[in-house]
């Protein structure tokens, strides 16, 4: 049966899934595009519903064969349930529960403190993801499981393992248990002058290894900044003052990557 109508109950009870309440509450979370339908196909994931325009449904029945229904709306009513504008004509409820879980001892970590934006956090994942990152712990910020952040991840964050920690405190007493892992920031030079700082590229990043990036306007907290074991930089031009977190990110978190691949180049 169609659903036609902005009043009815799915609209309310999934909308509510845009909020961090509903998504605890409900223990489910709200994809949004054929894209993140997709990743979870390939993951081998199963929803618990499936909401779709009868031309979506037309053109990708394919996709759906598997599943004994789908829910089918207006594109006006899938629009009132959507955090975009223009969706694309697929929403998909998904448990938590079948996220996966954070390993207990990391040997590459990203731990990110207090992050705003959606698209950063989004773009972080999956710049972590690709560069082989097995944990990302987050110390409070923007929820990773909104629809926005789900979104710009690209289907990142259902592969991603993640930890959230609430204070410093906690995130500190985890960090403790994690011996022998060097501990990374980025830094401006001219800031430590009485401290060895060098290229990001001059670090070995081959060994077990946790790199902190920080609030985009804030940076760093300072406590985590000194709990560090290294310090490393993103040389460039005196034009600009700083990068973009998700754009400083992605050499740092890929420099490991190519490091490996030389070595394996070198040893064939």
């Amino acid at each position: 049966m169609l659903i036609t109508s902005r009043r009815n109950p799915l609209v309310n009870r999934l909308r509510y899934l845009h909020e961090a309440e509903g998504r605890r509450i409900h223990g489910l979370i709200l994809l949004e595009g054929t894209h993140l339908f997709q990743e979870v196909l390939r993951l081998g994931l199963v929803p618990t519903e499936i909401i779709a325009t009868p031309k979506w449904l037309k053109h990708n029945n394919d996709l759906t064969k598997t599943f004994s229904s789908v829910r089918l709306v207006t594109l006006d009513v899938l629009r009132a349930i959507a955090t975009t504008k223009n969706p694309d004509g697929i929403l998909t409820v998904l448990p938590i529960v079948q996220l996966p879980i954070a390993p207990r001892t990391p040997n590459f970590l990203l731990v990110l403190d207090r992050l705003q934006d959606p698209g950063n956090m989004g773009t972080l994942m999956r710049t972590a993801l690709a560069a082989g990152v097995d944990s990302l712990w987050l110390r409070g910020g923007v929820d990773p499981l909104h629809p926005k952040v789900l979104r710009a991840s690209a289907g990142a964050a259902l592969s991603l393992p993640l930890e959230r920690f609430s204070s410093t405190v906690e995130l500190l007493q985890q960090i403790k248990n994690l011996s022998g892992m060097q501990r990374i920031a980025t830094r401006v030079q001219e800031k430590y002058t009485s401290q060895t700082i060098k290229p990001y590229w001059q670090l070995d990043w081959s060994k077990p290894t946790a790199l902190f990036l920080g609030n985009e306007g804030s940076g760093l907290d300072p406590f985590l900044e000194s709990i560090c074991t290294d310090g490393v930089t993103i040389p460039h031009s005196y034009l600009v003052e700083s990068l973009n977190v998700g754009v400083a990110a992605a050499p740092l978190l890929l420099e490991r990557f190519r490091q490996r691949l030389t070595y394996v180049k070198n040893n064939l």
